[in-house]
């Protein structure tokens, strides 16, 4: 079992910090190249760059309430949540199918009662 993990690229999990601007102030984020990869993908799907998406996540985890002390940690949780939504069959394996298409609030519900 160990070996898928300890065989793959070493430069998966060697960390980057990445520079982006949030409402005119230049925030520092560093993660995994793995991390960077996968926020990369999910950006790409909505026509964005990922400092774009990631900006767009800030505002929007903001605009609901939510306490982003850990923004870095918020932003690897979102990375491995659309890998597992795409396990799910949540979101779709093709990358020509935007997020923000999806019915969220029918996933959401979904996931509330346990169903997949």
């Amino acid at each position: 079992m160990c070996k898928l993990f300890i065989k793959a690229d070493p430069d998966l999990w060697v960390s980057t910090t990445h520079s982006l601007r949030i409402d005119g102030m230049v925030t520092s984020v560093r993660l995994e190249n793995y991390f960077w990869q996968i926020l990369e993908q999910i950006a790409q799907r909505d026509d964005m760059n990922r400092a774009q998406m990631i900006t767009r996540l800030y505002h929007e985890s903001i605009d609901a309430g939510h306490d982003l002390g850990n923004f870095t940690s918020f932003l690897r949780v979102c990375a491995l949540r659309y890998l597992a939504l795409q396990l799910s069959g949540d979101i779709p394996a093709r990358d020509d199918v935007a997020i923000a298409t999806l019915d969220a609030e029918s996933i959401l519900t979904r996931e509330a009662n346990g169903l997949h």
